[in-house]
């Protein structure tokens, strides 16, 4: 006899209720339940004293996920019922109960998404007996200092940590705020000693495009659902969780056994890279070209013959070529990467991706262009063309760009000169690239002839000459 989600036993702990976890973590654990044998619920914690755990509570911890987009080139539109929640915990009023998740015995995985602000460590957080910690690092050390105490430091009650913030080593970086927390408030040797060996933290990438509560279209999608739901979340098909941790973390959470995209890694660097250069790295590249040619999303851009193939080639011949992953071909994921961007239920502006655009190209494209140029020795020739888009871009005076002021004013003072000593000027900025890229052998004069060409004929003939 199927069990409900009230006898279900907590299994998994998660700070946060917003719409990443529930279209990402929540959605693979109630898969994991419906075709494995994880049998488990979720206990959701709500991290910030405004939130939705109220919403939760009363539709019985239960909401919609509509998942759109394509895959094999054929368009997904579904929508899944989860209802693998079984509590949600406001600890800013109900301390207690919050206190009490310490105690489940059969808990085992602790997801979080507080923003990357969250994982941070606060020396003032020193919060009296029975009162909740101020960040979540502190309420973490909390939780994990009641269960010791209750269990009397079993290790067969350590949690499996696996954060979802979008920080570089996010699992290490809590690991570290957990430890200056048992230091700070004198916990104690033997529990420090449980939190290290007992309990695990893992560092994490998630990928998933979710655009939250579709209000535009939520009249037909509750037409669909056939009842009320104020928590309808919507997400792109695409999803990828790489997670680098111990092997008893997969025996835990084994998504990876029923077809979903997650992946236990012993490194996770070079897929965070790929992820960068070929997710990121396209959008920032495609953005200063799509905006000359007249365009306005990612989806028109990608769509279009003319500069669709400049980024086809530019992603496969340029980006691609400088990743190495063991076992694995990063073709594969730019294969996903662009029928995501070709993704028509989300319309994804390019001047929204436009923010900060000088700082994206140097952590996002630089390396790529490095890279090529060292296994080639040749300039990249469309990441050169982006380039020059890029600073044609910021020194058009046509487009209402949101950047640091710093960098506005200075394209705004070099916008009257040549192009040359523009370009100059631009490249030698060592305040933007971190280094004088008029360094680079012949990127200059190619840098130039782009900027010429753009200013005096038509975008579509000039990309058709690349």
């Amino acid at each position: 006899m199927e069990m409900t989600k009230k006898e279900l036993p907590v299994k998994v702990i998660q700070y946060g209720e917003g719409n990443f976890l529930r279209a990402f973590v929540d959605w693979m654990i109630d898969i994991l339940n419906e075709k494995g044998d994880f049998n488990g619920s979720v206990a959701v914690v709500q991290p910030l004293e405004n939130g939705l755990i109220n919403l939760l509570n009363e539709q019985n911890c239960d909401y919609h996920h509509v998942r759109q987009g394509l895959e094999n080139g054929e368009k997904v539109d579904d929508i899944r019922k989860i209802t693998c929640i079984s509590k949600a915990i406001n600890p800013f009023t109900d301390t207690q109960s919050y206190f009490d998740l310490a105690t489940e015995p059969e808990a085992e995985l602790v997801f979080s998404n507080t923003t990357e602000a969250g994982i941070a460590f606060d020396e003032n957080d020193k919060p009296a007996a029975g009162q909740l910690a101020v960040t979540y690092p502190g309420k973490l050390t909390q939780l994990l200092k009641a269960r010791f105490d209750h269990f009397h430091g079993d290790h067969d009650k350590g949690l499996a940590i696996i954060p979802c913030e979008l920080i570089e080593q996010n699992g290490t970086k809590l690991k570290e705020c957990v430890s200056q927390y048992v230091s700070t408030w004198g916990l104690g040797a033997d529990f420090q000693n449980w939190v290290d060996h007992a309990c695990s933290f893992a560092n994490t990438l998630v990928d998933r495009i979710v655009p939250g509560y579709p209000k535009d279209e939520i009249d037909s999608l509750l037409a669909r659902i056939g009842e009320p739901d104020k928590l309808v979340v919507k997400s792109e098909t695409f999803h990828l969780f790489v997670i680098e941790a111990e092997d008893k973390v997969k025996e835990l959470f084994p998504a990876d056994k029923l077809g979903l995209n997650v992946k236990f890694v012993k490194d996770i660097t070079p897929y965070r890279t790929q992820k960068v250069r070929i997710l990121n790295g396209a959008h920032t590249s495609m953005v200063p070209i799509g905006l000359l040619y007249g365009l306005e999303t990612v989806s028109e851009t990608i769509e279009d013959q003319e500069t669709g193939k400049l980024i086809h080639e530019l992603i496969y011949d340029e980006i691609v070529p400088t990743i190495q992953i063991p076992n694995e071909d990063p073709k594969e994921f730019a294969d996903a990467v662009i029928a995501r961007f070709q993704n028509p239920f989300i319309r994804h502006e390019l001047i929204s991706i436009s923010l900060n655009s000088i700082a994206k190209f140097k952590v996002r494209v630089l390396p790529t262009f490095k890279d090529y140029i060292a296994a080639k020795g040749e300039l990249p020739k469309r990441i050169t063309f982006s380039l020059a888009c890029l600073l044609k871009l910021y020194t058009s005076g046509e487009f209402n760009l949101k950047d640091d002021q710093s960098n506005l004013d200075f394209f705004e003072s070099i916008k009257v000169l040549n192009s040359k000593d523009l370009v100059f000027k631009a490249l030698s900025n060592t305040d933007f690239w971190g280094e004088d890229l008029t360094a680079i052998a012949g990127l200059t004069d190619q840098v130039i002839d782009h900027f010429d060409s753009i200013s005096s004929s038509a975008m579509k003939e000039v990309i058709y000459n690349i």
